[in-house]
């Protein structure tokens, strides 16, 4: 009766075999490109390319963009959108100067070489982001969107990674 559990074993250690190499860095599909790491930590990558000047430090740039919290599954804490006073669906975008300390210095080091038009994913590690400086720009524009952002920078167990899908629509 041993030989039919000798070969179960071999049975389960070959399918066994087949884990190995899950979780492991997968290559990124054809034609698709990975992020890019800043000196800062922040991970950068582009979707679209636009045109014209390019932002850089003192630039006023006017953005749409959607920030989510990685550690709840992407839930949206920050919408342009959500701030709609004429009710038309418009939103109101984010509009400030990169490098005068308003926004996220993640977000300010993240948004340095757009174009007019261009669209990125910016990932803001909490040391740049609202781990360090929870007072900055961008807020959450809902109550629900605020409960969401506290829910993960009030608790120091949780990971205070962001996410912002970032469009420019001026640059200045």
């Amino acid at each position: 009766t041993a030989a039919p559990f000798i070969h179960n074993i071999n049975v389960a250690n070959a399918a066994d075999a087949q884990f190995v190499e899950v979780g492991q860095q997968e290559r990124p599909p054809d034609g698709g490109t990975p992020f890019s790491t800043l000196s800062n930590g922040v991970q950068v990558k582009d979707f679209k390319a636009g045109s014209g000047a390019s932002v850089q430090t003192g630039s006023k740039v006017e953005l749409t963009m959607k920030g989510r919290l990685i550690n709840l599954n992407g839930v949206i804490f920050y919408d342009t959108k959500s701030n709609d006073p004429n009710g038309f669906g418009e939103g109101t975008p984010l509009i400030f100067t990169v490098g005068d300390g308003t926004v996220l210095p993640g977000l300010d080091s993240g948004v340095i070489g757009m174009t007019k038009g261009s669209i990125r994913r910016i990932i803001v590690p909490a040391d740049v982001g609202y781990g360090k400086f929870p007072s900055l720009e961008p807020q959450p524009l809902t109550g629900t969107e605020k409960r969401a952002l506290d829910s993960v920078v009030k608790n120091s167990r949780r990971d205070q990674t962001v996410m912002f899908d970032v469009k420019v629509n001026r640059v200045r």
